[in-house]
């Protein structure tokens, strides 16, 4: 029980990567506050959590909307007393011709997967600055480190996530507030499909150290000890879950 008595904020929890890490965090005894856009799944992910004892509050909301944020966040506090972590896990990843991509769907993919971050952090670091206390986790991408054709808009996103990590934690240390990242190499997402065909999930796989596909829950396991105790010096770290195909 990590998370006992934590709350923990985690967008993007629907599906994928922050569905799984709603889970592992809700088996560790955190409240949880889940903020997805996608109403449907988020709510039947939260009544089956809460029918096996975990307090959840669900909440649907699309992350350019930074006063729903700011209400959002100020229930959940109204509720729980605070928030002590936060998964910044939401995004999406469209590939696109560099050439082809128009303007909107750039300010679309940097709106969703960077300035989001900006929002929900902004939101809840004043308490975590207020209590001296707090564990925040952004989900960047392997793709920075690759570089991707056909995703310069989700790459450039992403690598906007590690420098907003590093340069968060060098100005919240003080404040005993940890921020990391992760970058998550080719993960069995139920998007997967609509992105990806099987070819290049094989060589995807080809490319790893381990060859076998990698799971939402290899991250969430991530998430749990970045925000946990067991986690308590380190900060401004960028960690790869990614079978062991880049290593840096």
């Amino acid at each position: 029980m990590l998370l006992q008595g934590r709350v923990a904020l985690i967008t993007g929890s629907a599906t994928g990567i922050g569905n799984a890490t709603a889970r592992v965090f809700a088996e560790h005894g955190a409240k949880l506050v889940l903020i997805d856009r996608n109403e449907p799944p988020n709510e039947a992910t939260a009544a089956e959590l809460e029918k096996a004892g975990a307090k959840v509050r669900v909440v649907g909301l699309d992350l350019r909307d930074r006063a729903g944020i700011d209400a959002a966040v100020a229930a959940a506090v109204d509720s729980f007393g605070s928030i002590d972590i936060l998964v910044n896990n939401a995004g999406i990843y469209p590939r696109k011709a560099f050439l082809e991509t128009s303007e909107q769907e750039w300010d679309e993919m940097q709106a969703i997967n960077l300035k989001s971050m900006f929002h929900t952090t902004q939101a809840i670091l004043p308490g975590m600055m207020a209590r001296r206390a707090g564990k925040i986790v952004n989900i960047s991408s392997v793709t920075f480190h690759l570089g991707v054709a056909n995703l310069v808009h989700y790459v450039a996103s992403k690598g906007g996530v590690i420098g907003l990590t590093r340069a968060l934690a060098r100005e919240t240390g003080e404040h005993d507030i940890h921020v990391n990242c992760i970058t998550p190499g080719a993960v069995l997402v139920e998007a997967e499909k609509t992105v990806v065909t099987d070819e290049q999930v094989h060589a995807f796989v080809g490319e790893q150290s381990l060859k076998r596909r990698i799971l939402p829950v290899d991250i969430a396991r991530v998430c749990l000890f970045l925000s946990c105790e067991l986690s308590d010096g380190m900060t401004g770290q960028v960690l790869n879950v990614d079978g062991g195909w880049v290593m840096h």
